[in-house]
Protein backbone atom coordinates (compact mmCIF):
# COMPACT_ATOMS: atom_id res chain seq x y z
CA UNK A 1 0.00 0.00 0.00
CA UNK A 2 1.45 3.40 -1.00
CA UNK A 3 2.06 6.05 1.66
CA UNK A 4 1.44 8.86 -0.85
CA UNK A 5 -1.13 11.27 0.68
CA UNK A 6 -4.62 11.44 -0.80
CA UNK A 7 -5.14 14.81 -2.51
CA UNK A 8 -8.13 16.66 -3.95
CA UNK A 9 -6.97 15.52 -7.39
CA UNK A 10 -7.24 11.91 -6.19
CA UNK A 11 -10.78 12.50 -4.89
CA UNK A 12 -11.90 14.06 -8.17
CA UNK A 13 -10.09 11.32 -10.10
CA UNK A 14 -12.08 8.72 -8.14
CA UNK A 15 -15.35 10.50 -8.94
CA UNK A 16 -14.45 10.81 -12.64
CA UNK A 17 -13.21 7.16 -12.84
CA UNK A 18 -9.71 8.29 -13.84
CA UNK A 19 -7.62 6.42 -11.24
CA UNK A 20 -5.80 3.19 -11.94
CA UNK A 21 -6.91 0.15 -9.94
CA UNK A 22 -4.10 0.42 -7.39
CA UNK A 23 -4.65 4.11 -6.62
CA UNK A 24 -8.42 3.64 -6.55
CA UNK A 25 -8.04 0.98 -3.86
CA UNK A 26 -5.82 3.30 -1.82
CA UNK A 27 -8.25 6.21 -2.05
CA UNK A 28 -11.24 4.03 -1.16
CA UNK A 29 -9.34 2.68 1.86
CA UNK A 30 -8.65 6.27 2.92
CA UNK A 31 -12.35 7.17 2.62
CA UNK A 32 -13.31 4.22 4.79
CA UNK A 33 -11.22 5.78 7.58
CA UNK A 34 -12.37 9.38 6.98
CA UNK A 35 -16.19 9.51 6.84
CA UNK A 36 -16.34 13.31 6.57
CA UNK A 37 -14.25 13.20 3.38
CA UNK A 38 -16.35 10.25 2.17
CA UNK A 39 -19.47 12.39 2.61
CA UNK A 40 -17.93 15.08 0.45
CA UNK A 41 -17.04 12.53 -2.26
CA UNK A 42 -20.61 11.21 -2.18
CA UNK A 43 -21.79 14.77 -2.80
CA UNK A 44 -19.36 15.09 -5.73
CA UNK A 45 -20.76 11.89 -7.21
CA UNK A 46 -24.32 13.16 -6.86
CA UNK A 47 -23.31 16.40 -8.59
CA UNK A 48 -21.64 14.48 -11.41
CA UNK A 49 -24.73 12.31 -11.94
CA UNK A 50 -27.02 15.36 -11.92
CA UNK A 51 -24.74 17.15 -14.36
CA UNK A 52 -24.60 14.20 -16.74
CA UNK A 53 -28.38 13.82 -16.67
CA UNK A 54 -29.03 17.52 -17.21
CA UNK A 55 -26.54 17.89 -20.07
CA UNK A 56 -27.26 14.62 -21.86
CA UNK A 57 -29.68 16.29 -24.34
CA UNK A 58 -27.04 18.91 -25.16
CA UNK A 59 -24.37 16.26 -25.73
CA UNK A 60 -26.63 14.53 -28.26
CA UNK A 61 -27.21 17.66 -30.33
CA UNK A 62 -25.13 18.14 -33.52
CA UNK A 63 -22.34 20.71 -33.34
CA UNK A 64 -23.39 24.15 -34.61
CA UNK A 65 -21.78 25.09 -37.94
CA UNK A 66 -19.48 27.53 -36.19
CA UNK A 67 -17.99 24.70 -34.10
CA UNK A 68 -17.22 22.37 -36.99
CA UNK A 69 -13.58 21.62 -37.83
CA UNK A 70 -13.49 23.59 -41.09
CA UNK A 71 -14.80 26.69 -39.43
CA UNK A 72 -12.35 26.41 -36.52
CA UNK A 73 -9.39 25.97 -38.88
CA UNK A 74 -10.44 29.09 -40.75
CA UNK A 75 -10.83 30.96 -37.51
CA UNK A 76 -7.18 30.26 -36.61
CA UNK A 77 -6.12 32.37 -39.60
CA UNK A 78 -8.03 35.40 -38.34
CA UNK A 79 -6.62 38.01 -35.93
CA UNK A 80 -5.49 36.70 -32.56
CA UNK A 81 -8.53 38.01 -30.68
CA UNK A 82 -10.94 36.14 -32.92
CA UNK A 83 -8.83 33.01 -32.53
CA UNK A 84 -9.02 33.21 -28.76
CA UNK A 85 -12.79 33.58 -28.87
CA UNK A 86 -13.18 30.53 -31.09
CA UNK A 87 -10.91 28.46 -28.85
CA UNK A 88 -12.86 29.45 -25.75
CA UNK A 89 -16.13 28.50 -27.42
CA UNK A 90 -14.68 25.17 -28.55
CA UNK A 91 -13.50 24.37 -25.04
CA UNK A 92 -16.91 25.17 -23.61
CA UNK A 93 -18.65 22.95 -26.14
CA UNK A 94 -16.25 20.08 -25.44
CA UNK A 95 -16.89 20.47 -21.71
CA UNK A 96 -20.64 20.33 -22.22
CA UNK A 97 -20.40 17.34 -24.54
CA UNK A 98 -18.32 15.47 -21.99
CA UNK A 99 -21.14 15.91 -19.46
CA UNK A 100 -19.36 15.81 -16.19
CA UNK A 101 -15.69 16.56 -16.84
CA UNK A 102 -14.39 18.07 -13.64
CA UNK A 103 -12.37 20.83 -15.28
CA UNK A 104 -15.49 22.97 -15.83
CA UNK A 105 -17.41 21.88 -12.73
CA UNK A 106 -17.27 25.31 -11.14
CA UNK A 107 -19.16 26.77 -14.11
CA UNK A 108 -21.50 24.00 -15.20
CA UNK A 109 -22.32 22.43 -11.84
CA UNK A 110 -23.43 25.75 -10.37
CA UNK A 111 -25.66 26.37 -13.38
CA UNK A 112 -27.27 22.94 -13.14
CA UNK A 113 -27.64 22.83 -9.38
CA UNK A 114 -28.87 26.37 -8.79
CA UNK A 115 -32.57 25.32 -8.93
CA UNK A 116 -32.02 22.51 -6.38
CA UNK A 117 -32.88 24.25 -3.14
CA UNK A 118 -35.20 23.92 -0.18
CA UNK A 119 -36.54 20.51 0.73
CA UNK A 120 -35.28 18.97 -2.53
CA UNK A 121 -31.71 19.82 -1.50
CA UNK A 122 -32.33 18.61 2.05
CA UNK A 123 -33.71 15.32 0.71
CA UNK A 124 -30.60 14.77 -1.41
CA UNK A 125 -28.32 15.60 1.52
CA UNK A 126 -30.17 13.11 3.71
CA UNK A 127 -29.80 10.42 1.05
CA UNK A 128 -26.08 11.21 0.74
CA UNK A 129 -25.67 10.92 4.51
CA UNK A 130 -27.48 7.58 4.46
CA UNK A 131 -25.26 6.31 1.64
CA UNK A 132 -22.08 7.24 3.55
CA UNK A 133 -22.96 6.31 7.12
CA UNK A 134 -25.71 3.66 7.11
CA UNK A 135 -23.45 1.09 5.46
CA UNK A 136 -20.68 1.67 8.01
CA UNK A 137 -20.68 -1.28 10.41
CA UNK A 138 -17.84 0.06 12.58
CA UNK A 139 -18.71 3.70 13.28
CA UNK A 140 -21.99 4.75 11.67
CA UNK A 141 -22.55 7.44 14.32
CA UNK A 142 -20.24 9.79 16.19
CA UNK A 143 -22.12 9.62 19.49
CA UNK A 144 -24.12 6.53 20.39
CA UNK A 145 -27.54 6.39 22.01
CA UNK A 146 -25.91 5.89 25.40
CA UNK A 147 -24.62 9.49 25.04
CA UNK A 148 -28.01 10.88 24.02
CA UNK A 149 -27.81 13.96 26.29
CA UNK A 150 -24.39 14.87 24.91
CA UNK A 151 -25.66 14.33 21.34
CA UNK A 152 -28.68 16.58 21.94
CA UNK A 153 -26.52 19.35 23.44
CA UNK A 154 -23.99 19.12 20.60
CA UNK A 155 -26.60 19.17 17.83
CA UNK A 156 -28.64 21.97 19.45
CA UNK A 157 -25.56 24.13 19.94
CA UNK A 158 -24.36 23.69 16.35
CA UNK A 159 -27.78 24.23 14.76
CA UNK A 160 -28.65 27.14 17.03
CA UNK A 161 -32.02 25.81 18.18
CA UNK A 162 -33.25 22.86 20.29
CA UNK A 163 -33.19 19.57 18.42
CA UNK A 164 -33.54 16.00 19.71
CA UNK A 165 -34.06 12.57 18.11
CA UNK A 166 -37.61 11.22 18.08
CA UNK A 167 -38.62 7.99 19.82
CA UNK A 168 -39.52 5.34 17.23
CA UNK A 169 -39.39 2.36 19.58
CA UNK A 170 -43.14 1.80 19.24
CA UNK A 171 -42.54 1.17 15.53
CA UNK A 172 -39.66 -1.23 16.27
CA UNK A 173 -36.77 1.17 15.63
CA UNK A 174 -34.23 2.08 18.29
CA UNK A 175 -31.93 5.09 18.28
CA UNK A 176 -28.34 4.16 17.37
CA UNK A 177 -26.96 7.67 17.85
CA UNK A 178 -26.02 10.53 15.57
CA UNK A 179 -23.58 13.20 14.50
CA UNK A 180 -23.40 16.72 13.09
CA UNK A 181 -22.73 16.77 9.34
CA UNK A 182 -21.87 19.69 7.02
CA UNK A 183 -24.14 20.92 4.22
CA UNK A 184 -23.83 23.94 1.90
CA UNK A 185 -26.54 25.58 4.01
CA UNK A 186 -24.72 25.00 7.31
CA UNK A 187 -24.55 22.23 9.92
CA UNK A 188 -27.22 19.53 10.05
CA UNK A 189 -28.00 16.96 12.73
CA UNK A 190 -28.12 13.34 11.61
CA UNK A 191 -29.87 10.72 13.76
CA UNK A 192 -29.74 7.03 12.87
CA UNK A 193 -32.14 4.24 13.86
CA UNK A 194 -32.31 0.51 13.24
CA UNK A 195 -34.55 -2.44 13.99
CA UNK A 196 -33.84 -6.04 14.96
CA UNK A 197 -33.42 -7.01 11.29
CA UNK A 198 -30.63 -4.54 10.61
CA UNK A 199 -32.76 -2.07 8.65
CA UNK A 200 -31.49 1.44 9.20
CA UNK A 201 -33.15 4.85 8.95
CA UNK A 202 -31.53 8.28 8.81
CA UNK A 203 -33.19 11.51 9.90
CA UNK A 204 -31.45 14.70 8.79
CA UNK A 205 -32.55 18.08 10.13
CA UNK A 206 -31.26 21.63 9.66
CA UNK A 207 -32.42 25.21 9.41
CA UNK A 208 -34.09 26.28 6.15
CA UNK A 209 -33.56 29.57 4.32
CA UNK A 210 -35.85 28.35 1.50
CA UNK A 211 -39.07 26.33 1.90
CA UNK A 212 -39.39 27.26 5.56
CA UNK A 213 -42.88 25.76 5.91
CA UNK A 214 -43.85 22.99 3.52
CA UNK A 215 -46.03 19.92 3.52
CA UNK A 216 -44.43 16.48 3.43
CA UNK A 217 -43.09 15.42 0.03
CA UNK A 218 -41.87 12.03 -1.20
CA UNK A 219 -38.57 11.76 -3.09
CA UNK A 220 -37.18 8.58 -4.66
CA UNK A 221 -33.37 8.45 -4.49
CA UNK A 222 -32.37 5.30 -6.37
CA UNK A 223 -32.78 2.37 -3.93
CA UNK A 224 -33.75 4.83 -1.19
CA UNK A 225 -36.95 6.68 -0.44
CA UNK A 226 -37.26 9.89 1.53
CA UNK A 227 -40.05 11.94 3.05
CA UNK A 228 -39.07 15.57 3.55
CA UNK A 229 -40.86 18.56 5.05
CA UNK A 230 -40.24 21.78 6.97
CA UNK A 231 -41.92 23.64 9.78
CA UNK A 232 -41.20 27.08 11.25
CA UNK A 233 -37.87 27.28 9.44
CA UNK A 234 -36.64 23.81 10.40
CA UNK A 235 -36.34 21.08 7.76
CA UNK A 236 -36.54 17.31 8.23
CA UNK A 237 -35.88 14.37 5.91
CA UNK A 238 -36.35 10.70 6.84
CA UNK A 239 -34.55 8.28 4.52
CA UNK A 240 -34.53 4.50 4.33
CA UNK A 241 -34.41 1.52 1.99
CA UNK A 242 -38.10 0.88 2.62
CA UNK A 243 -41.24 1.01 0.48
CA UNK A 244 -42.92 4.43 0.64
CA UNK A 245 -46.01 2.87 2.21
CA UNK A 246 -43.84 1.66 5.12
CA UNK A 247 -41.67 4.78 5.43
CA UNK A 248 -44.50 7.30 5.27
CA UNK A 249 -46.13 6.40 8.64
CA UNK A 250 -42.70 6.58 10.28
CA UNK A 251 -42.18 10.05 8.81
CA UNK A 252 -45.61 11.10 10.10
CA UNK A 253 -44.62 9.97 13.60
CA UNK A 254 -41.32 11.85 13.37
CA UNK A 255 -43.14 15.00 12.28
CA UNK A 256 -45.62 14.67 15.15
CA UNK A 257 -42.85 14.36 17.72
CA UNK A 258 -40.60 17.06 16.29
CA UNK A 259 -43.36 19.62 16.67
CA UNK A 260 -42.92 19.25 20.43
CA UNK A 261 -39.17 19.92 20.48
Amino acid sequence: MSTRPVTEDDLHGLVDLRLDASRQAEVEAYLALHPEVAARVASYRSQRAALSEALAPIAEEPLPPGMQIGHLVAARRRPALAGWRAAAAALLMLGLGGAGGWGLHGLTASAVQAPVQGIAALSQQAADSYAVYAADRERPVELRASSRAELVDWASERLGYPVAPPDLSAAGYRLMGGRVVPTPQGPAAMFMFDNDRGTRLVLLTRGMAVDRDTSMAHHARGPLDAFTWSSEGNGYSLVGALPPTTLHPLADEVRRQMRRV
